[in-house]
């Protein structure tokens, strides 16, 4: 398989993921040009659009490409149906596409409806986990988002992490405030900006560099908890994300 990633807008990725028969996936399609133009570049053809929440900078490119591609089948939460997609998902459900399995995951917090779409080692999971931090709470809790990170956190270590903003370099200054004596985050955090300087994309990240970096998957570690005055315990480790969240807000 090919793992494309098409920047979009400031910071957004619009994923591709093609097969060696020239046969690809869309995900996230915020804007149509870009995809439109890497599917011509180099001579792919779409079986699916999958979406992952209706924010408009994932599904606006929909309704362009799907007039180039008109029996394109778009996957979609239900806050997808009137954003393009014409076929609803849910937590659980199984798609096979172009000889792939890609399992629907429930991870509600950025908005309520919001899924990820696990095809191993592929994590296609739109603004819910980002490397070294989460996304904003927009509709949904922290204690959801919490329990959608412990979700993604029971996938293996190798699984590509392929979210949709190129957020890394701050999150991880965002993670040097909290624990500035970290070395292992200090040290991720010189690679990225020697890496972004050269206009190197941060992602796709894995799951098992981020059990380490990212904050918002460490909210057991007591480290952690004492830096920000919060000793929880195992049922009320959802404190510890909220806290987080709301200081990575104010940051």
């Amino acid at each position: 398989m090919n793992l494309i990633s098409i920047p979009a807008f400031q910071d957004n990725y619009i994923w591709l993921l093609a097969n060696q028969q020239g046969r690809c996936v869309i995900v996230d399609p915020g804007e149509a040009g870009p995809v439109l133009a890497a599917l011509s570049q180099r001579q792919l053809t779409p079986d699916a659009i999958l979406l992952t929440h209706h924010h408009r900078d994932h599904v606006g490119g929909v309704a362009e490409i799907v007039a180039q591609y008109p029996d394109l089948p778009v996957y979609g939460p239900q806050e997808t149906a009137n954003k393009g997609a014409n076929r609803l998902v849910q937590d659980g459900d199984i798609l096979a596409i172009g000889g792939r399995r890609y399992t629907t995951i429930a991870v509600p917090g950025h908005t309520l409806g919001h899924v990820a779409f696990y095809s191993a080692p592929y994590l296609f999971c739109g603004d819910t986990l980002f490397s070294a931090g989460c996304g904003r709470l927009f509709e949904g809790t922290a204690e959801q988002m919490y329990h959608s990170f412990q979700r993604l956190a029971q996938l293996p270590d190798e699984t590509l992490i392929c979210c949709a903003h190129e957020h890394t370099l701050s999150n991880l200054k965002f993670a040097r405030t909290i624990l500035p004596q970290d070395r292992q985050i200090e040290t991720y955090q010189q690679q990225i900006e020697q890496s972004r300087a050269k206009g190197v994309p941060s992602l796709p990240t894995t799951l098992q560099l981020e059990r380490k970096i990212n904050l918002f998957l460490r909210c057991h570690d007591t480290d952690l908890q004492n830096e920000i005055g919060f000793n929880s315990p195992p049922s009320q480790l959802h404190s510890v994300f909220s806290e987080l969240r709301l200081r990575k807000d104010a940051f």
